[in-house]
Protein backbone atom coordinates (compact mmCIF):
# COMPACT_ATOMS: atom_id res chain seq x y z
CA UNK A 1 0.00 0.00 0.00
CA UNK A 2 1.50 3.41 -0.71
CA UNK A 3 2.53 5.75 2.09
CA UNK A 4 1.32 9.13 1.78
CA UNK A 5 5.04 10.72 3.58
CA UNK A 6 8.55 9.88 2.77
CA UNK A 7 11.02 8.92 5.55
CA UNK A 8 11.61 12.20 7.22
CA UNK A 9 7.67 13.42 6.74
CA UNK A 10 8.13 14.84 3.47
CA UNK A 11 4.76 14.68 1.84
CA UNK A 12 4.03 12.23 -1.77
CA UNK A 13 2.99 13.90 -4.84
CA UNK A 14 -0.21 12.52 -5.90
CA UNK A 15 0.64 12.09 -9.13
CA UNK A 16 -2.83 12.41 -10.88
CA UNK A 17 -4.20 15.04 -8.68
CA UNK A 18 -3.20 18.49 -10.27
CA UNK A 19 -3.90 21.54 -11.46
CA UNK A 20 -2.47 23.10 -14.87
CA UNK A 21 -2.54 26.92 -15.39
CA UNK A 22 -1.46 28.18 -18.72
CA UNK A 23 1.27 30.77 -18.81
CA UNK A 24 1.81 32.77 -22.21
CA UNK A 25 2.85 29.58 -24.94
CA UNK A 26 2.95 27.31 -21.97
CA UNK A 27 1.48 25.50 -18.98
CA UNK A 28 2.90 25.46 -14.70
CA UNK A 29 1.36 22.07 -13.20
CA UNK A 30 1.08 22.24 -9.98
CA UNK A 31 0.90 18.23 -8.62
CA UNK A 32 -1.11 18.35 -4.54
CA UNK A 33 0.51 16.37 -2.55
CA UNK A 34 -2.67 15.96 -0.40
CA UNK A 35 -6.08 15.49 -1.48
CA UNK A 36 -8.10 19.01 -1.54
CA UNK A 37 -11.16 19.52 0.15
CA UNK A 38 -13.62 19.58 -2.85
CA UNK A 39 -17.52 19.81 -3.78
CA UNK A 40 -19.18 19.92 -6.72
CA UNK A 41 -22.11 21.14 -7.67
CA UNK A 42 -24.60 21.60 -10.73
CA UNK A 43 -28.40 22.53 -10.57
CA UNK A 44 -31.63 22.02 -13.29
CA UNK A 45 -33.49 25.31 -13.78
CA UNK A 46 -37.40 24.42 -14.67
CA UNK A 47 -39.92 26.91 -15.23
CA UNK A 48 -43.45 26.83 -14.21
CA UNK A 49 -46.42 26.88 -17.14
CA UNK A 50 -49.50 27.43 -15.51
CA UNK A 51 -52.66 25.40 -16.71
CA UNK A 52 -55.69 26.11 -16.06
CA UNK A 53 -57.86 24.21 -13.69
CA UNK A 54 -54.49 22.72 -12.89
CA UNK A 55 -53.85 22.87 -9.00
CA UNK A 56 -50.10 22.26 -10.01
CA UNK A 57 -48.42 24.25 -12.66
CA UNK A 58 -46.33 21.65 -15.54
CA UNK A 59 -42.47 22.22 -14.64
CA UNK A 60 -40.76 22.44 -18.46
CA UNK A 61 -36.81 21.93 -18.44
CA UNK A 62 -35.08 25.28 -19.06
CA UNK A 63 -31.74 24.93 -18.65
CA UNK A 64 -28.66 23.32 -16.68
CA UNK A 65 -26.84 26.02 -14.49
CA UNK A 66 -23.08 26.22 -14.62
CA UNK A 67 -20.78 23.27 -12.79
CA UNK A 68 -19.67 24.56 -9.89
CA UNK A 69 -16.04 22.66 -8.17
CA UNK A 70 -15.06 24.24 -5.13
CA UNK A 71 -11.88 23.50 -3.37
CA UNK A 72 -9.96 23.78 -0.53
CA UNK A 73 -6.08 23.23 -1.21
CA UNK A 74 -3.72 22.62 1.59
CA UNK A 75 -0.35 24.03 1.66
CA UNK A 76 1.95 22.47 3.89
CA UNK A 77 5.67 23.22 4.69
CA UNK A 78 8.05 20.18 5.29
CA UNK A 79 11.31 21.42 3.88
CA UNK A 80 12.75 24.92 3.26
CA UNK A 81 12.00 24.63 -0.30
CA UNK A 82 8.52 24.23 0.43
CA UNK A 83 7.84 28.02 1.15
CA UNK A 84 8.81 29.24 -2.57
CA UNK A 85 6.74 26.35 -3.73
CA UNK A 86 4.02 26.95 -1.64
CA UNK A 87 4.35 30.85 -2.43
CA UNK A 88 4.62 30.23 -6.65
CA UNK A 89 1.49 28.24 -6.04
CA UNK A 90 -0.48 30.49 -4.86
CA UNK A 91 0.68 33.51 -7.20
CA UNK A 92 -0.21 31.04 -10.07
CA UNK A 93 -3.62 30.35 -8.17
CA UNK A 94 -3.73 34.34 -8.07
CA UNK A 95 -3.13 35.22 -11.69
CA UNK A 96 -5.61 32.90 -13.15
CA UNK A 97 -8.48 35.31 -12.66
CA UNK A 98 -6.57 38.51 -14.32
CA UNK A 99 -6.45 38.88 -17.95
CA UNK A 100 -3.40 37.89 -19.57
CA UNK A 101 -1.36 40.37 -21.03
CA UNK A 102 -2.07 42.03 -24.16
CA UNK A 103 -1.12 40.56 -27.49
CA UNK A 104 -1.40 43.03 -30.42
CA UNK A 105 -4.06 44.78 -31.31
CA UNK A 106 -6.44 43.15 -28.65
CA UNK A 107 -6.73 45.30 -25.18
CA UNK A 108 -6.89 42.58 -23.47
CA UNK A 109 -7.00 38.89 -23.15
CA UNK A 110 -9.21 36.82 -20.96
CA UNK A 111 -8.19 34.82 -18.04
CA UNK A 112 -6.81 31.00 -18.90
CA UNK A 113 -8.64 27.99 -18.89
CA UNK A 114 -7.46 25.80 -16.89
CA UNK A 115 -7.16 22.12 -16.25
CA UNK A 116 -7.88 19.98 -13.21
CA UNK A 117 -8.11 16.48 -11.53
CA UNK A 118 -7.79 14.58 -8.83
CA UNK A 119 -8.47 10.93 -9.19
CA UNK A 120 -11.40 10.11 -10.48
CA UNK A 121 -13.18 12.09 -7.98
CA UNK A 122 -14.52 14.77 -10.53
CA UNK A 123 -13.73 12.76 -13.71
CA UNK A 124 -11.86 10.11 -15.65
CA UNK A 125 -10.21 12.88 -17.32
CA UNK A 126 -8.79 16.33 -16.95
CA UNK A 127 -11.82 19.19 -16.50
CA UNK A 128 -11.20 22.50 -18.70
CA UNK A 129 -12.73 25.10 -16.21
CA UNK A 130 -11.64 28.59 -15.36
CA UNK A 131 -11.28 29.99 -11.68
CA UNK A 132 -13.91 32.14 -11.06
CA UNK A 133 -12.70 32.95 -7.50
CA UNK A 134 -9.65 32.35 -5.06
CA UNK A 135 -9.43 33.55 -1.33
CA UNK A 136 -6.57 33.02 1.38
CA UNK A 137 -6.12 33.30 4.93
CA UNK A 138 -2.81 33.62 6.70
CA UNK A 139 -2.79 31.90 9.56
CA UNK A 140 -1.18 33.51 12.91
CA UNK A 141 -1.65 29.92 15.41
CA UNK A 142 1.24 27.90 13.02
CA UNK A 143 4.92 28.16 12.54
CA UNK A 144 5.99 30.48 9.96
CA UNK A 145 8.86 31.46 7.63
CA UNK A 146 11.12 34.37 9.40
CA UNK A 147 12.25 35.77 5.87
CA UNK A 148 9.09 35.57 3.58
CA UNK A 149 7.04 35.65 6.44
CA UNK A 150 4.62 32.52 5.12
CA UNK A 151 2.93 30.02 7.56
CA UNK A 152 4.09 26.63 7.39
CA UNK A 153 0.81 25.47 6.58
CA UNK A 154 -2.28 27.74 5.04
CA UNK A 155 -5.62 26.30 2.68
CA UNK A 156 -5.94 28.42 -0.22
CA UNK A 157 -10.61 28.06 -1.29
CA UNK A 158 -11.12 28.22 -4.55
CA UNK A 159 -14.39 28.67 -6.96
CA UNK A 160 -13.82 26.41 -10.55
CA UNK A 161 -16.85 26.50 -13.52
CA UNK A 162 -16.10 23.93 -15.86
CA UNK A 163 -16.47 25.19 -19.43
CA UNK A 164 -16.97 23.37 -22.56
CA UNK A 165 -16.61 23.81 -26.36
CA UNK A 166 -19.68 24.06 -28.01
CA UNK A 167 -18.88 20.82 -29.80
CA UNK A 168 -18.49 18.87 -26.47
CA UNK A 169 -21.32 19.47 -24.77
CA UNK A 170 -22.16 16.76 -21.60
CA UNK A 171 -25.87 14.95 -22.00
CA UNK A 172 -26.60 12.62 -18.56
CA UNK A 173 -25.05 9.52 -20.58
CA UNK A 174 -21.77 11.33 -20.97
CA UNK A 175 -21.47 12.79 -17.22
CA UNK A 176 -22.80 8.93 -15.88
CA UNK A 177 -19.82 7.07 -17.25
CA UNK A 178 -16.85 9.80 -17.77
CA UNK A 179 -17.83 12.59 -15.39
CA UNK A 180 -16.93 15.34 -17.94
Amino acid sequence: MPKSTLPGGALVDISDCYIKIPVGAGEMTFTLNNLPDISDSKSAAYNDEPVIGRASPIKTYSHSENRVISMQIHLFVTHPEDVNDNLFMLRALESAVYPRDKFGSAPFIPPPICKIKCGHLLALTELCVILKSYSVKFPTNVAWDEVKFTPYNFDVDTSWEVVYKNIDLPGQQYILFTGR
